[in-house]
């Protein structure tokens, strides 16, 4: 029968620990995404004030890039499971599932494409890359399946909706355009936005994010 190997005992509890701590602070960063969902605020010099301007895609943020990009998915979901749950929904779940969805396509590029390349750079481009994916995908989703929902929903005419692009802009016409208009460089601006404050805030977090102890290490790998 062969020895035990000692060394095989430190790193298990290391990857206990690792883990631990992933799900802790995933679970923390879920219950902070969720509250930012209550803060939020129309834009109505630049878009309907039907469209609003929240940061709780930061959370999940920092949880791509700190984790890791699955890590970061998992944040989006549990805080649209949290909302769904704590607060209701008035949309059938069509808003959750579009939030879920373009906030997963955000932080799981910029995570991935840091994950490869853990630097400012790598976490700048995958910003970029990410909001951009998020920007793109909104448009065809918005005019196949969110806007198409609430029309049915709210029973509110497709022409009343795009009467409310056009009387910020008159010469927008027609959904699609609104959309590429509006919403695709708006929801750009948002993910940038999370960006920059994530940039801002993520070395003061560092520490609690990446769980270093007092002796400086770090334990996650």
């Amino acid at each position: 029968m062969s020895e035990p190997n000692a060394n095989a005992i430190p790193s298990t509890r290391a990857a206990n620990r690792s883990r631990t701590h992933k799900l802790t602070i995933s679970a923390m960063l879920s219950g902070v995404a969720f509250l930012l969902m209550f803060i939020e605020f129309p834009i109505p010099a630049l878009i309907p004030s039907f469209v609003k301007l929240d940061v709780s895609d930061l959370p999940e943020l920092l949880a791509a890039f700190s984790l890791g990009p699955v890590y970061g998915i998992v944040v989006t979901f549990l805080k649209n499971l949290l909302f769904s749950v704590l607060h209701g929904t008035s949309s059938a779940y069509v808003g959750e599932l579009f939030n879920f969805v373009m906030g997963a396509l955000f932080v799981g590029v910029a995570g991935l494409i840091y994950k490869r390349n853990k630097t400012r750079k790598g976490a700048i481009v995958g910003a970029l890359l990410g909001a951009l994916v998020m920007a793109v995908v909104s448009v065809p989703y918005n005019y196949f399946i969110v806007y198409p929902a609430y029309v049915v929903m709210y029973h509110l005419p497709l022409d009343a909706i795009i009467g409310m692009y056009q009387a910020i802009n008159p010469n927008v016409n027609g959904l699609l355009n609104c959309l590429l208009v509006f919403n695709l460089p708006f929801t750009f601006f948002k993910g940038m936005l999370d960006a920059v404050i994530c940039f801002a805030i993520y070395k003061p977090l560092s520490p609690i994010l990446h769980g270093r102890n007092s002796g400086g290490k770090s334990v996650t790998a």
